[in-house]
């Protein structure tokens, strides 16, 4: 057999196993034990990476690709880096740096999937994305949303960063075609990250009316399953109004999931519930007038 023969079944290979790692919810997402999952998930993004180099574009690697290292960055750095505020700033600094570098490294593959599927170049969807856009189709939505979040959350990693800041149309025109091909897409998953992406928005007051209708419409697309709404909202309505009667109240209706009545999106509300606590040890430091450390119903919290 010659090597071109060779190469060419390496390739067919490589492109079964990528359809399958893209293919359906994971094992990961499953898992109710996130420290196992921090453990395993850098190899498994390696692997992408690595039969990336035999199969560059393959559309079902890319997307793989920009959706492990933009979760694993979100729940897991951009995380930690948060929790490291309380007692070291510089290493929190130096997380948060991590942080944006590996959500960028989620958009470089979002890009090259983006780019593939309107074929243009990387470029042009920068400078100017609506056109190419345009011949996106329904099947795209998840490489639309997964592109809009790595590159919104390295936005929100930035800090003021003018050259970030200038991106951020781009993220609203991925997240608007999404929504103009599936609204209702993943249960109200495009109305929740505009919910955390505005808190990007720098210099503009939040549009609280709009963040209520994104969350309520997430609501009720997901049938109250999703932890991670009600703390995401927590976190960018409730703390910006100073209300922190409803920020409690939200974050008990997201400790109040139960994961494993939900087992496609299990570690999703373990991490949510995880970062639900933390808040909740925070609130003194988030409100002004931070009240009684009670429920609603006056219950020790979980």
């Amino acid at each position: 057999m010659s090597l071109a023969g060779c190469a060419s079944i390496q390739k067919m290979a490589v492109n079964k196993l990528g359809d399958f790692l893209a293919s359906g919810n994971s094992v990961y997402e499953t898992d109710d034990d996130p420290e196992l999952i921090a453990s395993a998930l850098p190899f498994g993004l390696k692997l992408m990476e690595s039969l990336l180099q035999t199969s560059p574009e393959h559309p079902g690697l890319l997307l793989a690709a920009c959706k492990g290292f933009t979760v694993y960055s979100y729940a897991y750095v951009d995380g930690e880096a948060k929790r490291l505020e309380d007692t070291d700033l510089e290493a929190a600094r130096t997380m948060r740096a991590r942080a944006r570098r590996l959500h960028l490294r989620a958009w470089g593959y979002g890009q090259r999937g983006l780019a593939r599927a309107t074929k243009t170049s990387p470029e042009a969807l920068l400078a100017d994305p609506q056109p190419a856009l345009a011949r996106l189709k329904e099947k795209d939505v998840p490489l639309l949303y997964w592109s809009a979040a790595s590159l919104g959350l390295a936005i929100s990693d930035s800090r003021g960063e003018a050259e970030m800041i200038a991106r951020l149309p781009v993220v609203e025109a991925l997240l608007a075609r999404a929504r103009a091909l599936d609204p209702d897409w993943d249960r109200g998953s495009l109305d929740e990250f505009d919910i955390v992406l505005a808190g990007t928005r720098p210099g503009a007051p939040l549009d609280e009316k709009r963040l209520r209708e994104d969350y309520e419409r997430a609501l009720r697309l997901s049938e109250g399953q999703r932890a991670s709404l009600f703390v995401g909202y927590a976190e960018s309505s409730a703390v910006q109004r100073q209300d922190a009667g409803e920020f409690r109240d939200l974050l008990d209706r997201a400790l109040a999931i139960d994961p494993d009545a939900h087992t496609e999106i299990r570690l999703a509300n373990v991490l949510a519930q995880r970062r639900a606590r933390w808040l909740l040890d925070h609130v003194d430091a988030l409100f002004l007038d931070a009240g009684e450390p009670t429920t609603s119903s006056g219950k020790e919290r979980p």
